[in-house]
């Protein structure tokens, strides 16, 4: 064996003594990029949590106390419905999301079974309330003159529920999840349904989206009627017509609705009709998306009506009424400068022998004093 036979290069010991500068600082750099991406991604998670939480409190509150809503049950029941989901599904997402910075909690079998039964109820309970308010306030706006709502608004609220319990009841039919030891995927979209996720999501995200859609069209239609208003005779000019603003108003209110639905749910019953590898890489994305509908319910179907505002306005008068009023601040001290001593009462003078007499001429008229001798 030769001097320079057998022995290792010391470069080979090292994987990483022959990579460049370059790709060892892109390893260095990965972690620190995913660690700030999931810090970024923890913080809108919970302005997300708490938007929804105080927006949906305020507006139930608002609602409960405003008797001039005629959809007042309606909008009460999407605040419940927005209230429960931000309760329960918000924070199982923050606790055991799958991006790191989200959470790494891993729950066991029966917890995640659990979280699975309310994303797979509560999701559709939300769609479906949305629904049933756009078709509440559509048999407002078309026929404002009949006396009851038909079908009755209970009996809706009951078929809503029992559909979304339904549609709760699939995800129990699905592959269980994996043993504490590995990490269980415990969402709708990571295996949570099987082979009843295309069918879960043409119930819960296409069937309201239909019936949102086809409501605020039918508003639109009437608003837009409403607001050219009748048509002037044909001695009047072109120019003197309604010009396209008022229908621009009139689309205003139902386009910002059914683009929210469809910019909040629309990626996420597309994931859901993707192939299960495809959806568990945009999970975070769109779950954290649809959740997001949770906080911009209360901004889109409140704060845009004028009652819902007028009694949040008197709300906050209440509020700042009860509230002590600030003590006044302390007044500055000032000196007493003291002066001469006030002058006492003036004595009265003397009295002499004519007093009387000086009187009894001080009392007569002048004349009668001229008369009397010197």
């Amino acid at each position: 064996m030769g001097p320079g036979e057998g022995r290792v290069p010391f470069r080979s010991l090292h994987p990483s003594a022959g990579r460049s500068p370059s790709s060892r600082m892109a390893n260095a750099t990965g972690p620190a990029a995913t660690d700030v991406s999931g810090s970024v991604g923890l913080v809108l998670a919970v302005i997300v949590e708490a938007t929804a939480l105080l927006g949906n409190g305020a507006l139930l509150a608002v609602v409960l106390r405003t008797p001039g809503l005629r959809d007042a049950l309606y909008l009460a029941h999407l605040c419940v419905v927005d209230l429960l989901a931000a309760a329960s599904i918000v924070p199982l997402g923050l606790l055991a999301a799958p991006p790191p910075g989200l959470g790494r909690a891993r729950l066991g079998p029966a917890a995640c079974r659990a979280a699975r039964f309310l994303s797979a109820a509560l999701l559709p309970a939300c769609t479906l309330a949305v629904a049933a308010l756009g078709l509440a306030r559509r048999r407002l706006v078309v026929h404002p003159l009949r006396p009851r709502a038909r079908p009755p608004p209970g009996l809706v609220l009951a078929a809503l529920w029992a559909a979304a319990a339904l549609l709760g009841a699939l995800s129990l039919l699905g592959p269980p999840p994996a043993p504490p030891p590995a990490p269980a995927r415990c969402s709708v979209l990571a295996g949570g349904l099987g082979p009843f996720r295309p069918l879960w999501a043409a119930l819960a995200f296409a069937l309201p989206g239909l019936l949102l859609l086809g409501a605020h069209g039918s508003i639109f239609v009437e608003a837009r009627r409403a607001a050219l208003g009748p048509r002037p005779p044909r001695a009047e000019p072109r120019d003197s017509r309604p010009s396209g603003l008022p229908g621009a108003r009139a689309a205003l209110g139902p386009a910002l609705a059914v683009g929210q639905f469809a910019a909040c749910w629309l990626p996420y019953g597309c994931a859901c009709l993707a192939p299960a590898a495809r959806a568990a890489a945009a999970e975070a994305a769109v779950t954290w998306l649809a959740y997001s509908a949770f906080a911009a319910h209360p901004l889109l179907y409140g704060l845009l009506q004028r009652p819902v505002r007028r009694g949040l306005g008197r709300l906050a008068r209440r509020a700042l009424r009860r509230a002590p009023p600030p003590p006044p601040p302390p007044r500055p001290r000032r000196q007493l400068v003291r002066g001469p001593p006030a002058p006492g009462p003036a004595a009265a003078p003397e009295r002499g022998p004519d007093a009387a007499g000086g009187g009894a001429s001080a009392r007569r008229s002048p004349p009668e004093a001229c008369l009397l001798p010197g």
